[in-house]
């Protein structure tokens, strides 16, 4: 069994549309998904959190090398990072708000504690 949900994507689609949705979240506060894709977000977003965290050049370079907006690695640094110095993890929430109408698909909401 992989480690990781394959969202019916190939890899390089996948994992640009997480890093997509791991810059909205941060840009946002709150972003609103299906319940399997903010399961593997909120994976990639704590990890971002945890390099705001460390907030050395090395960390800031990697934060730029995955999200997809400048405004949103200096938001990270700069505003969301500190207010998680005191926490160990569990940075963001998963909200259930129902099935989709198209295709009842669960959806949740992904925000950030």
């Amino acid at each position: 069994m992989a480690g990781y949900r394959k969202l019916g994507r190939v890899s390089s689609h996948r994992n640009l549309m997480l890093r997509n949705l791991v810059t909205d979240l941060i840009n946002n506060g709150r972003i609103q998904t299906t319940e399997t894709r903010a399961k593997e977000t909120r994976r990639l977003a704590d990890k971002m959190i945890t390099l705001g965290k460390k907030g050395d050049l090395h960390a800031k370079r990697q934060a730029l090398s995955f999200m997809t907006d400048e405004t949103a690695v200096k938001n990270l640094f700069t505003d969301i990072a500190p207010k998680y110095e005191d926490r160990n993890g569990g940075y963001t929430r998963i909200i259930k708000i129902g099935p989709r109408r198209g295709d009842a698909a669960e959806m949740v909401i992904l925000e950030l504690v």
